[in-house]
């Protein structure tokens, strides 16, 4: 009871930060970033719009990768409208194709650009169920696959750049708290899943889409230490928020819900605010592995702290998506 009248209030935790801090609030502290490049997915709305609004504000280089690459160029437009000296670019990704996301890569290198921070924030909710042209579960092969290969193919050019410039290169995986509504053997689950369309649950694939964003967390943090390399990576609950995330799940029901919980919703510069904060704040020098919510350190789900079923995630994503390339 006591947290979620601290929630309400917006009470500051230990970071100096609450639930009511906006993204602009938590990057005033930031150190200049107009020498820090950053990938952001899922950047043409909601809380990845406002992420790359507040990274560009302040002068950070951004490479949009989108679907749809009208979306994009509309969300470069405003926020060049806003901050003209801003430096993006615009490319075409789509997450739930891993040939997609390889062709992204190969782009990304061919600009010879730097990498110092990646944001993994694209999310999706799939109320029908259906399966990748990989042959994955929409939502997990969007949510987690997908990014799980970028973050993969990105990895060298990030520690390349973080021993280059002294700067520490930060990895953001964006999840939900509903990570934690999942229990049971999520890979048994997501095989059922994926062959049987009668045995799926659009809440339960989500959560365990958001569940394995923690995981991947927890495993990489555990691989870039014993590399010693200079990346960290961190998870981000971004609040309850409504955004075009739900709009396959528009009507009486879902205006109801959001209707009684409104005053636990957040704005979007408010949801936005943990992203920005884990990627900027100079307080997270060194900090790897952590689950944050309102721009402070939490714990996650009993499963979500599970280093063995993190492990077992990550075997199971590198099968995966070795089965679905004949280059990697």
């Amino acid at each position: 009871m006591l947290e979620t009248v601290k929630y309400l209030l917006g009470s500051a935790g230990p970071s100096g930060y609450g639930s009511k801090s906006t993204a602009e609030k938590v990057t005033e502290q930031s150190p200049d970033l107009r020498s820090v490049t950053a990938i952001i997915t899922g950047a043409t709305s909601g809380i990845g719009a406002e992420t790359a609004r507040v990274l560009a504000k302040r002068g950070a280089k951004l490479i949009l990768p989108a679907r749809s690459l009208k979306a994009a160029e509309e969300t470069k437009s405003r926020i060049l409208s806003e901050s003209p000296e801003a430096d993006i670019i615009v490319l075409a990704l789509d997450l739930s194709s891993l040939s997609s996301v390889r062709k992204f890569v190969v782009e990304f290198e061919y600009l010879n650009f730097p990498l110092n921070l990646l944001i993994n924030n694209a999310g999706k909710f799939a109320h029908q169920h259906a399966i990748s042209e990989d042959g994955i579960e929409m939502t997990f092969a969007t949510n987690h696959l997908g990014h799980f290969l970028l973050t993969k193919l990105l990895l060298k050019k990030m520690i390349e750049t973080a021993e280059k410039t002294g700067v520490q290169g930060r990895i953001v995986n964006v999840s939900s708290s509903i990570h934690g509504w999942f229990s049971g053997d999520a890979i048994q689950y997501l095989r059922l899943i994926t062959k049987d369309k009668s045995q799926y649950d659009a809440t339960r694939a989500y959560a365990l889409s958001k569940l394995a964003n923690v995981l991947h967390t927890k495993e990489l943090a555990q691989i870039l230490k014993k590399m010693g390399a200079n990346v960290t990576v961190n998870c981000v609950h971004p609040g309850i928020v409504r955004t075009r995330l739900t709009r396959e799940r528009e009507g009486l029901v879902t205006d109801l819900v959001f209707f009684f919980t409104s005053k636990l919703l957040k704005t979007i510069p408010q949801a936005a605010a943990t992203t920005c904060y884990v990627a900027t704040h100079p307080r997270l020098a060194d900090v790897s592995g952590k689950y944050f919510a309102d721009c402070n350190e939490i714990s996650s789900s009993k499963l979500g702290s599970n280093l063995t079923e993190a492990a077992r995630i990550w075997s199971a994503s590198e099968i995966m998506i070795a089965k679905n390339s004949n280059a990697n």
